[in-house]
């Protein structure tokens, strides 16, 4: 067994979100020299269970071993089907297994990749489960740097009380780059409520939803830009009307928003 190529390996799977579990599977499937072999890993998010396939092969010119791909199957709570996609290795930066599991709950994850030339891009990625590709998986979209979406910038069109210190604004940042659904503290009236995120690079925006993880409607967040701009007129003595509200406006329920113009009447 080439032992350099072990420890590669090893290191591969532990940053690949696979711990250190396999170790010594992997050195004994790696001792036998057989010129493929797989490894399972079953992993608990929640309810969701995901259980992950990781495909070794052989060189055929040498003794050493690549780990090539890893499909997940993922059984989630209250359904009696499988979601199925398989991650390929790239020479960058894998997709963990959180980060899977992040994609085939249907968020975006951002990576920075390497090409077929061995240059790194920056990229956010999501899964397209209504279409499917020759190989079985679902389409990855790829939404690319030029494609226009900054989600520093679209998080501070919120009242989100974690941007106003630096370490807790680059936590927030790199947790939604993950593909995590990340709480988050809204700053509303004199009042602070919790709710969670989640980034939207297709349409350039994040998703907000509420305490129970209902999705919160986003024009309930334009109703609500536009009486904050008519408070902040009234309060100015300033006699012109208010423009439309913008689409990233701060997201809130409606009873916050009727409360809101009662107060301001």
């Amino acid at each position: 067994m080439n032992e350099k190529n072990f420890e590669y390996l090893r290191d591969q799977l532990k940053y690949t979100g696979f711990g250190d579990a396999l170790e010594s599977e992997l050195k004994e499937k790696m001792q036998k020299e057989e010129p493929n072999f797989t490894l399972t890993h079953n992993t608990q998010y929640g309810n969701d269970t995901a259980a992950a396939t990781l495909n070794f092969n052989k060189s055929k010119e040498s003794d050493m071993y690549f780990f090539n791909s890893y499909k997940v199957e993922l059984q989630k709570e209250n359904s009696k089907e499988n979601l199925e996609q398989t991650f390929y290795i790239n020479k960058g930066s894998n997709i963990t297994m959180k980060e899977a599991y992040n994609l085939m709950e249907g968020r975006s994850v951002n990576k920075d990749l390497t090409n077929k030339d061995g240059e790194l891009y920056n990229v956010w990625l999501q899964i397209d489960f209504k279409q499917s590709e020759s190989n079985g998986n679902f389409k990855l979209n790829h939404y690319h740097q030029n494609y226009g979406y900054d989600l520093e910038a679209t998080l501070s069109k919120h009242p989100i009380k974690e941007l106003e210190t630096p370490k807790y604004k680059e936590d927030l940042i790199n947790s939604l780059k993950k593909g995590n659904l990340q709480s988050a503290t809204f700053q509303k009236e004199g009042n602070e409520i919790k709710q969670y995120i989640e980034a939207s690079p297709q349409f350039k925006t994040i998703n907000v939803y509420d305490s129970n993880l209902q999705r919160i409607d986003n024009r309930k967040s334009k109703e609500e830009k536009q009486s904050e701009t008519q408070q902040a007129s009234e309060k100015q003595g300033s006699k012109k009307q208010n423009q439309t509200a913008d689409d990233d406006g701060p997201e809130v329920p409606k009873e916050a928003k009727k409360k809101k113009k009662s107060q301001s009447m």
